[in-house]
């Protein structure tokens, strides 16, 4: 009788650190972090397709969104994208001769470096950013995003300025595959 009683206790404890578990893992899925897998090519070299990366949801609750952060958004194609922050809200952009221009002033970009190695050409394509108005700064609650590969992404220069409410986080953090595992700039 007694072993019985040690076994419905032992599968009751059994029971709950599963349940326990279980509830935490979830927690952290849909509220801190989420993993991503990497779908295209347009943010290489820094990025590569099938990349598996970490995304932060809570960095942006806690703090605000910094200039070239990698962030993954809503897109209005039904399905999340992964670009680069260039343009924060009251930014100016430009480019001009493959040189960003941030109100006004020449930003380096230096994950491009070695992008821009062994093309011909420009990396990106001179433009003013103006949206359906013919404003040219970027108004509050939205951003400018770009992926690294300029030639082959779909980003703020095709689907217009993203809202800040349509981004789930920002990520930094390749976990597989292995050999690539790290934090990326």
């Amino acid at each position: 009788m007694e072993t019985e009683v040690k076994k419905k206790n032992e599968m009751w404890e059994w029971s709950k650190a599963l349940l326990i578990a279980f509830g935490l893992a979830a927690i952290i899925r849909f509220f801190l972090f989420t993993p991503i897998v990497v779908d295209g090519e347009s943010m290489m070299p820094t990025l590569e397709h099938g990349d598996r990366m970490i995304v932060n949801k809570i960095g942006y609750s806690v703090g605000e969104p910094d200039r070239f952060d990698i962030i993954v958004f809503h897109a209005p194609e039904e399905k999340d994208y992964i670009k680069r922050i260039i343009g924060l809200p009251g930014d100016y952009v430009a480019y001009e001769d493959d040189q960003l221009y941030i109100n006004g002033e020449a930003v380096e970009e230096p994950y491009l470096d070695i992008y821009k190695q062994g093309i011909t050409g420009t990396l990106t394509e001179d433009f003013v950013l103006e949206d359906v108005t013919g404003e040219s700064i970027i108004p509050e609650g939205s951003m400018f995003v770009m992926g690294d590969n300029r030639r082959a992404s779909k980003d703020s220069r095709h689907i217009g300025l993203v809202s800040t409410e349509e981004v789930i986080g920002d990520t930094s953090f390749v976990f597989w595959p292995l050999p690539e595992a790290g934090i990326v700039k």
